[in-house]
């Protein structure tokens, strides 16, 4: 990298190659968390039920990450120490995911265990805003901002107040809770879709 606060000449893709990883890791410690039931039969199997289910939750979150993740950073061509740093913010924050959903089957969904994991939720979905603030300001500085890019930051603070309102409800009924938190999953998955499909029609969107 530059001396003296000069920008980073480390290319995107070789950001976007290192955060592929550690977030392939972190799917891959939820996937070992998961363990067979003593217990055989349906009753076995449904004794795991909110275990699968807060994984499946967890897995749908770290998945949406990474997508938006990669169509954020394909943006830019080269990176700075804003977008360095706030990536790395980015990725310590979800590689406590794994962690949280633990605690969360170890407590038994308590209160309490079910706080915790909506905080880390709203702390990696404000990382992420961070990294999308430092992508933004390296676009605005080379000139390729564009409306559609400040067009998602409705939806970007939209999951974020959803997370304050299943923190909120953690309080009081955490299955409930876990449920409003999935909300932010069709935040971000169900319009993307309806944006991107008439794009993919015309033929303007590359060929991955």
């Amino acid at each position: 990298m530059a001396e003296g606060g000069s920008n980073s000449q480390m290319t995107s893709s070789r950001l976007e190659a290192f955060s592929d990883g550690v977030i392939a890791v972190i799917i891959t410690i939820m996937v070992l968390e998961l363990h067979v039931p003593h217990e055989d039969g349906w009753a076995g199997l449904w004794s795991v039920a909110p275990r699968l289910a807060v994984y499946l939750l967890s897995f749908l979150v770290v998945g949406i990450y990474w997508i938006n993740h990669h169509e954020l950073i394909r943006r830019t061509e080269s990176v700075d120490y804003w977008m360095l740093w706030a990536n790395l913010g980015f990725l310590f924050v979800l590689s406590l995911i794994p962690y949280f959903v633990d605690y969360l089957d170890e407590k038994l969904f308590s209160s309490f265990a079910t706080l915790l994991y909506d905080a880390v939720m709203l702390l990696a979905g404000a990382a992420f805003f961070g990294l999308r603030w430092a992508v933004m300001r390296r676009q605005w500085l080379a000139g390729s901002l564009q409306q559609a890019d400040e067009s998602e930051l409705w939806r970007h603070g939209a999951s974020l107040g959803i997370y304050l309102i299943s923190i909120a409800v953690a309080f009081y009924k955490p299955w409930l809770s876990l449920a409003i938190n999935g909300l932010v999953t069709v935040v971000w998955v169900v319009p993307g879709a309806a944006v991107k499909a008439p794009a993919a029609r015309s033929g303007n969107l590359p060929i991955e």
